[in-house]
């Protein structure tokens, strides 16, 4: 049998609960992935604990998706994959698991470079960070303000940019600067007087903002900044972007992502893996928890401790 994080009502994190499952088959497209390591992102504790809303329970409600392992069956009609292959995981609902079916359309490759614990960090983060980039068409020329900068999607947000020859500028408590540093990325503290001092740290206009943190004070200085709104967007005002006419990805947002949208977090997935293979890309781990300790893993998430927190089977 397989072991696998469930929850019947929303609610605490002592709502989640392990149980075992059948082992799993593949079907056509899928392989099966024993998993090494599953990534826990705040979309996980939101849909847990009714913040973001979700269709009723009707039956045990796996968790995650993201993670990363080792497939041990291949389905028929699946390329490029075979059995003992290490691989990352994207988007696929259950990896708080001991084994999971996958398609195989969102699995990458894991080079020997590269753990289980970074593939299992790039998912969500990396995905979210990579799209929200390319739709805000940031470039060389640009001078980006990255709101949450210290965050998981935060700072993949200013590796992407600063690859791509942008400033960048993020905020993030003090003590988290020296990290944004090593980043690449120009550090400001949040709170009173942000306006004034991004507009001191900035070489020059700020022209373009992505806003993971939410506040109004992340808005309101977003809006003094870039004149245009549509250069401005949130991972996490979805449900009131529109009010203060700037964009929105996911984060509650009630329109869905275009197929370009999703095909780039798609894309986010490889390219991430090629960069932290060369080493031009980092994933900061925090916490690492046995699988059944994933109430343990909502609540570090919910008291936002630093490092992508792992389950591991």
């Amino acid at each position: 049998m397989a072991r696998a994080i469930v929850y019947t009502e929303i609610g605490s994190p002592d709502v989640l609960h392990l149980i075992e499952i059948p082992e799993p088959l593949p079907a056509a497209g899928e392989v099966v992935v024993r998993i090494e390591a599953a990534g826990v992102n705040p979309i996980d504790a939101k849909l847990r604990g009714g913040k973001r809303p979700s269709p009723p329970i009707t039956e045990p409600r796996p968790v995650g998706f993201d993670g990363a392992g080792v497939i041990e069956a291949v389905g028929d009609g699946v390329e490029g994959f075979v059995v003992g292959d290490r691989v990352a995981i994207r988007d696929t609902v259950g990896t708080y698991s001991s084994a999971l079916a996958v398609p195989a359309a969102h699995l990458a490759l894991l080079p020997d470079a590269v753990t289980a614990a970074e593939g299992a960090g790039i998912g969500i983060p990396a995905g979210t960070a990579y799209q929200a980039l390319k739709s805000l068409g940031v470039t060389a020329d640009d001078v980006l303000l990255v709101h949450a900068g210290s965050g998981a999607v935060g700072q993949a947000a200013v590796q992407f940019a600063v690859a791509w020859g942008a400033t960048v500028i993020a905020t993030a408590s003090p003590a988290r600067h020296d990290q944004l540093r090593d980043l690449g990325a120009i550090p400001v503290a949040y709170g009173d007087g942000l306006l004034d001092r991004v507009r001191d740290a900035a070489p020059s206009d700020v022209t373009v903002v992505l806003d993971g943190a939410g506040t109004d004070e992340a808005i309101e200085t977003s809006l003094a900044l870039v004149a245009d709104r549509d250069r401005i967007a949130t991972i996490v005002r979805g449900p009131d972007a529109a009010s203060f006419g700037i964009r929105a990805f996911s984060g509650g947002a009630p329109q869905p992502l275009t197929e370009q949208e999703l095909a780039w977090r798609a894309e986010a997935l490889p390219k991430t893996i090629e960069l932290l293979a060369s080493g031009d890309f980092t994933i900061e781990l925090g916490p690492e928890l046995p699988l059944a300790e994933a109430a343990r893993a909502h609540e570090l998430v919910e008291e936002h401790v630093a490092g992508k927190i792992l389950l591991v089977p």
